[in-house]
C-alpha cells in the first residue's frame, strides 16, 4: 500500500475545512434535527412540498476574517454560493436576503455593491433583509428562496451508481482555498451554467448530489454518501485538476462551480456532454457502494477515508436509506 496515498488520506482526514463540518452534528443535536425532520436538514436547502411542487430555502453566514479581508468577494460570494445551493437542489433561485451588520454605512459599502454586482450577474433580486449599522464588526449572512418540479437531493444515492463530478476550471483561487470561476464570466454564462441543473434534473436524469462546498470533492462525497445511507469509492486517477493546482488541494478546495452527482451508469455519457458543451470539465469520478465507508482509490490502491458509521460526520441520515 502507497505511503503517498495513505499520507493524502489522513491529510484530508484532519483537514480543517473538512473537519469544520463536524459542527453541524453538533449544531443538528441543539436543535433536534435529524434527517427525517421536516425540510430534511443536511441537504443543501430546506424543502417544503407545496401544490404546485417545492419551496426550497437555503442560508449561508460566513467566517468574519473572510468579510473583513475581502468585503466586496464577500458580498458576491453571500449570492453566488446560494445559488449554488439552490442549483444542486434542481432548483430555479427566485429571491435573495441579506443580513449585514457593519460598524457605520461607509464600512458596509463594498460588502453592499458585492451583494449587488453579484444579484445582477446572476440576475435573481435582492428583495429587502436586515442590516445593523452599529455593530462592532463586519458580518454576513445571506439567505435565497427557490423552486424546484423535479427536486434533487442528498438522500437517493444508490450502489451502483456513478459519481460524476461537473466543475469549472476557468478561474483562481481568490481567498484561502476558494477556486472562483465566476468574476470573469459573462453573465449571460453564469446564468445558463446553473440553468443546466434543474434542466437535467427535470429530464430524470440526475439521482442525487451535492453542491461542491467547504470541504471540497472529498467532505462533499462524505456528506452525500453518510445522507444516502451509503458508501463510496473517489477515483483520484479520474479527478482532473485546473492547471498547476497540486491535486491534494484540490480535493479540499471551494469551487465557485461544482457539483457532485449520482446518477445512473446509462445516464453518464448525457450527463457529461451537457456541462462540456458549455466549458466545464465533467466527468465520473468513482462509484457509489454499499457499505458506510468513503474510500480513495489510486493507481490501483485504495486506502480509507472516513467510515461514517464509525465516525459521523453530519448526523443527518435517515433512519431507513431511501433507496433500501
Amino acid at each position: 500500500m502507497s505511503d503517498t496515498l495513505t499520507d493524502m488520506a489522513e491529510a484530508l482526514c484532519a483537514h480543517p475545512a473538512i473537519r469544520s463540518k463536524l459542527g453541524i452534528a453538533q449544531a443538528a443535536g441543539m436543535l433536534g434535527l435529524t434527517g427525517d425532520t421536516p425540510g430534511a436538514p443536511g441537504d443543501d436547502a430546506a424543502m417544503i412540498e407545496t401544490a404546485e411542487g417545492f419551496d426550497l430555502l437555503a442560508g449561508e453566514g460566513f467566517i468574519p476574517a473572510f468579510v473583513q479581508s475581502d468585503p466586496w468577494f464577500a458580498g458576491w460570494c453571500g449570492v453566488m454560493v446560494n445559488l449554488s445551493d439552490i442549483a444542486a437542489m434542481g432548483g430555479r433561485a427566485t429571491a435573495l436576503i441579506d443580513q449585514v451588520w457593519a460598524p457605520d454605512a461607509e464600512a458596509a459599502a463594498p460588502l453592499m455593491k458585492g451583494l449587488r454586482d453579484a444579484a445582477e450577474a446572476y440576475g435573481v433580486p435582492l428583495v429587502g433583509g436586515h442590516t445593523n449599522f452599529a455593530a462592532s464588526d463586519l458580518n454576513l449572512a445571506v439567505s435565497v428562496l427557490g423552486k424546484a418540479t423535479s427536486p434533487v437531493t442528498s438522500f437517493e444515492a444508490r450502489p451502483g451508481d456513478m459519481l460524476l463530478a461537473a466543475i469549472d476550471h476557468r478561474g483562481r483561487y481568490v481567498n484561502f482555498d476558494n477556486f472562483c470561476a465566476a468574476l470573469d464570466a459573462p453573465h449571460d454564462r453564469l446564468r445558463g451554467d446553473l440553468a443546466l441543473l434543474p434542466d437535467l434534473a427535470e429530464r430524470g436524469l440526475l439521482r442525487a448530489g451535492k453542491d461542491i462546498s467547504q470541504g471540497g470533492i472529498t467532505g462533499t462525497a462524505l456528506m452525500l454518501a453518510e445522507s444516502s445511507g451509503v458508501g463510496a469509492v473517489l477515483d483520484l486517477d479520474r479527478i482532473q485538476p485546473p492547471k498547476d493546482v497540486p491535486r491534494l488541494r484540490w480535493l479540499h478546495s471551494f469551487p465557485s462551480f461544482g457539483f457532485l452527482l449520482s446518477i445512473a451508469p446509462d445516464h453518464a455519457a448525457e450527463v457529461c456532454l451537457a456541462f462540456r458543451a458549455r466549458g466545464i470539465w465533467a466527468d465520473p469520478i468513482g462509484t457509489i457502494t454499499d457499505g458506510t465507508q468513503v474510500t480513495l482509490h489510486q493507481n490501483g490502491e485504495t486506502v480509507p477515508f472516513w467510515d461514517h458509521a464509525q465516525t459521523p460526520y453530519l448526523s443527518l441520515s435517515r433512519k431507513e436509506p431511501v433507496h433500501a
